[in-house]
């Protein structure tokens, strides 16, 4: 049989590996139009390539997607973090479990992981089509014809179909696949970027460029009310960060402008961070307040609610009026700040892609043209960071390779 997989990415390598370790022997080609496999991936967590997660509740992993979630579950127990794991380290890559749970390799080169893929298709004589993209893919009564830019066509029985997003457009993520599928009857959901940086109204924040904060809650008021706990950093344009890739996630298809609410300190309350802001001004009320409001966030953080407040920096804790008090628990609590757009051309994924409905989620295989399957972004799937969109890669690659 004839299997041609159309993107080298993560699920296309991950479904033409299963392919080539199975017991049945195939003429299988991993088609990509870039001259190296993986491109995408070899970028993916700043170069170092964060293959999973190291949470092992499956339930729990699949609270990760905001699209995808139902769909997931078959192929993510079938194939979840442990055993892709057990995968490359099986196949010579050695990993390493990061305290946040992100995995990586050891070497905190994403090129290890390419190369585990490499040696199986060079062992198993994968025939790899590199720099050669397709204009267009046809059904023919049971065959499919595969029509390249530079090369004969070819016909093939089975095409797993694995060309990704539309974003990071450099690695070839051009939205190729979602015309290939439309083509072939399938109906593509509307397509957003998601995992992305957000731009601020507000110019105060390029004073605090390059600050980071471990755990805040951000919340984003508009149609949906979305929020979530954890790391952000101030940029020379807004806010990036794990906390606010995942509100990009959340709020994909919210159009900018957006209302968003940020509070430095989650774990204490309102009325708890007055007690001990009222407790430190009667114990040291000669200490300047600035210092007093570093218990809580770094110098520059409360220069700048001091700038922005008109609060003298040289004022003692004693001689704060009420009201600047309240405004700094406010400020603390929660700081209003508006987003205006969202940072594109750097977002990690693409929010949207082929209509989960006409899929099947045990196989992969297409509910409308039997013989085509489907796995990795160019599914309407998507997953916050920390090796979730790998992850789900890996484990829909590996179900469409079985099943074909």
């Amino acid at each position: 049989m004839k299997i041609a997989i159309v993107g080298g990415g993560a699920a296309g390598m991950m479904a033409a590996s299963t392919l080539a370790l199975g017991e049945k022997k195939h003429e299988i080609s991993l088609i990509d139009k870039n001259l190296k496999l993986g491109m995408k991936v070899l970028i993916s967590g700043g170069g170092r390539c964060n293959v999973t997660t190291g949470i092992s509740d499956v339930k729990e992993i699949l609270k990760k997607y905001p699209r995808g979630e139902n769909f997931l579950k078959y192929a993510m127990y079938k194939f979840p973090p442990e055993k892709v794991c057990e995968f490359f380290i099986e196949n010579g890559a050695k990993l390493k479990t990061e305290k946040d749970n992100r995995v990586f390799p050891e070497s905190d080169n994403g090129a290890e992981i390419i190369r585990v893929f490499e040696i199986i298709f060079a062992k198993h004589r994968v025939n790899l089509i590199l720099n050669n993209g397709i204009k267009k893919i046809e059904k023919d009564s049971e065959k499919f014809i595969l029509h390249f830019d530079n090369r004969e066509d070819m016909i093939v029985d089975k095409v797993i179909l694995t060309t990704g997003g539309q974003t990071y457009r450099s690695t070839g993520s051009t939205g190729d696949g979602y015309s290939f599928a439309e083509a072939l009857g399938h109906r593509v959901t509307k397509l957003a970027p998601s995992l992305g940086a957000f731009i601020l109204k507000e110019d105060f924040v390029k004073k605090l460029a390059g600050i980071s904060f471990q755990t805040a809650r951000l919340k984003i008021i508009g149609e949906k009310n979305q929020e979530f706990t954890g790391p952000f950093i101030f940029t020379h344009k807004g806010i990036s960060g794990p906390a606010v890739f995942a509100l990009s996630a959340l709020t994909a298809y919210e159009k900018c402008p957006m209302k968003l609410s940020i509070d430095f300190l989650p774990e204490v309350s309102y009325e708890d961070l007055r007690k001990k802001l009222d407790k430190e001004i009667l114990n040291s009320p000669k200490k300047l307040f600035i210092n007093t409001l570093t218990m809580f966030v770094t110098r520059a953080v409360a220069k700048s609610f001091f700038e922005l407040l008109k609060i003298d920096e040289s004022k003692k804790s004693g001689e704060i009026a009420k009201k600047d008090i309240n405004h700094i628990i406010e400020f603390l609590k929660n700081l209003q700040l508006n987003i205006i757009d969202r940072q594109t051309g750097e977002e990690f994924v693409t929010a949207g892609g082929v209509d989960l409905k006409e899929v099947d989620p045990k196989t992969m295989q297409s509910k409308i043209c039997p013989g085509l399957y489907f796995a990795g972004e160019i599914l309407d799937i998507d997953g916050f960071t920390g090796g979730f969109n790998l992850q789900a890669a890996w484990c829909t690659g590996k179900l469409a390779g079985e099943s074909a």
